[in-house]
């Protein structure tokens, strides 16, 4: 049995892995999905202090709290700067890193180093009358959808789950300083559909820091594959388990 750990990414909440949960447990894994601060049920700690920090605390204090060990620990979208600095403070329980459509950070870079897209979002943020407020992306029309989500049903249930995004979130840095993390294996999935204007994907390097050949696969859906696709999901994770 492996312990999957489930980290959802900007504005979501842990509610977003619904669909996939059952399918890893009825494999007889044991599967957990917080919702980081400011999100979920953790909503009442939104505010302008929330950070990267702060939720890579919440990751690395939630394995310590629970004694989790040989986790796959799976980041999704911005929640790859999260399990990345988890990863770097607590190598010896992580088993895999899997970076689901994530942010891929090298040490010392922030969201908005590693996806310039992301900066216009902190300047409106920091010009707005909050200051510090990141509102979820607007609904596009297909394939965009709403972060990928195309089915009305589901744009609505999702819709229901989303919340803004401290910007401190997207401002602080990864620290990866600790060579204990680099043995760690590290999986990328790459949704291709539905990609907005101006997103580039940095290039996964051929090799992986532990010198093993990088292990990209692909979903052909949008960004939100857990609710899109959650089968195909599964049984990639199930792979890693």
């Amino acid at each position: 049995m492996s312990t999957y750990l489930l980290v959802h990414g900007a504005w979501h909440s842990g509610q977003c892995w619904e669909r996939v949960v059952p399918l890893l447990e009825s494999a007889g894994h044991r599967v957990v999905t917080p919702s980081l601060a400011g999100y979920g049920d953790q909503a009442h700690r939104l505010g302008p202090e929330v950070g990267l920090d702060t939720h890579v605390d919440d990751i690395v204090g939630l394995i310590t709290e629970e004694d989790l060990s040989e986790v796959v620990l799976v980041g999704h979208s911005y929640a790859g700067l999260v399990i990345s600095s988890a990863a770097n403070r607590v190598p010896d329980r992580i088993a895999q890193l899997v970076y689901l459509d994530a942010m891929v950070p090298e040490d010392g870079e922030s969201a908005a180093d590693v996806m310039p897209i992301t900066q216009p979002l902190i300047d409106l943020a920091l010009r707005s009358d909050s200051g510090w407020r990141v509102p979820p992306l607007p609904e596009m029309p297909p394939p965009m959808g709403l972060f990928g989500v195309t089915d009305p049903a589901d744009v609505a249930w999702l819709r229901s789950m989303l919340s803004d995004q401290p910007v401190r979130c997207l401002q602080q840095p990864v620290r990866l300083d600790n060579p204990d993390a680099r043995p760690i294996p590290r999986t990328h999935i790459h949704c291709e559909v539905g990609k907005p204007e101006g997103f580039t994907r940095r290039p996964v390097p051929a090799v992986q820091p532990n010198g093993t050949p990088a292990q990209v696969w692909k979903l052909a859906t949008g960004h939100d594959c857990m609710i899109t696709t959650p089968a195909e999901l599964a049984g990639l994770l199930l792979k890693l388990g």
